[in-house]
């Protein structure tokens, strides 16, 4: 499953990233209306992703992409004391 862009298992199905959730919807649309009914929602949205660059998966991204991304995540992740802060949604 590792770089599936969705992944479902039963009745849970995930996404990651704005694009892979509007992939998700479209692919839960063509599960429950039919895949016309799908691509009809495609057509009237006018998604046609066409990004200017390959560089979506660590398999496709150079290693200095890819090390950038992780220097990235290291200094914007929360520490434990900072999760304090966040609000519990009930």
């Amino acid at each position: 499953m590792a770089g599936e862009r969705i992944v479902h298992a039963g009745k849970v199905a995930t996404a990651v990233g704005v694009s892979a959730g509007i992939d998700l919807g479209l692919w839960l649309a063509g599960q429950l209306a039919g895949r016309e009914r799908a691509e009809t929602i495609q057509l009237y949205i006018e998604y046609d992703p066409q990004p200017p660059f390959d560089a979506d998966h660590p398999s496709k991204a150079s290693k200095t992409v890819t090390d950038n991304a992780r220097t990235l995540l290291r200094r914007e992740a929360l520490n434990p004391s900072e999760l304090r802060s966040v609000p519990t949604i009930a």
